[in-house]
């Protein structure tokens, strides 16, 4: 198969706009319109509760996870299958079916990210629910967990410090506009250990 249709494919993959299905699907709410408008699996939780939350971030982990895992099962070479996990990653910030207006990439990341380097997810994964619980705040939680990413990744998996460098440059570029309402003291607070109504203030 060339190369632009593996890379197409696994674009594909990720704009599935799984957090806008289930929340439509739960509670018959369009994630556009409702919380902070973000199609991601904080605002499931956010609008839809802690369940519906759960599947949505597991749907998106494994779309980055999938593409990544096979591309590396059929034996591409190592850029392949890093931009194989970029074009997945895409897939999710700017899918096709919701004009372009995707979620924030930090699930389909870690999908990305445990099959390129499960050791460095599971810190990271930690250091993302660790922030998200004491910080209050979903993006506090996002923000530490790919600040130390490079790091990690200098340390564990050289070869993967441009890719990740580029990833959390994506991530933080996302959250531009949460980093902005931290700032402020804005920010909504969000923990999967309460319930939906708990997270909306």
């Amino acid at each position: 198969m060339p190369d632009y249709l593996i890379l197409l494919a696994a674009y594909l993959v990720g704009a599935i706009p799984f957090s806008f299905l289930i929340a439509r699907f739960a509670s018959g709410i369009d994630l556009r319109q409702a919380g902070s408008g973000n199609v991601g699996a904080t605002n499931v939780l956010r609008t839809t509760g802690r369940g519906p939350a759960i599947a949505a971030f597991l749907c998106d982990f494994l779309k980055g996870f999938l593409p990544v895992f096979i591309a590396q099962a059929v034996n591409l070479s190592e850029q392949m299958i890093m931009a194989t996990g970029l074009c997945a990653i895409l897939g999710h910030l700017f899918p096709f079916a919701l004009k372009f207006k995707g979620g924030k990439g930090v699930s389909t990341s870690f999908g990305v990210l445990w099959a390129l380097a499960p050791m460095v997810t599971c810190v990271i994964l930690a250091v993302w629910l660790l922030g998200a619980q004491f910080g209050k705040y979903a993006s506090v939680g996002a923000l530490a967990a790919f600040l130390v990413l490079p790091f990690l990744v200098l340390w564990l998996k050289p070869e993967l410090v441009f890719f990740s460098i580029l990833l959390a440059a994506l991530i933080y570029t996302r959250h531009w506009k949460n980093i902005q309402r931290l700032m402020k003291g804005e920010e909504k607070k969000s923990s999967f250990f309460k319930n939906k109504d708990e997270n909306s203030g």
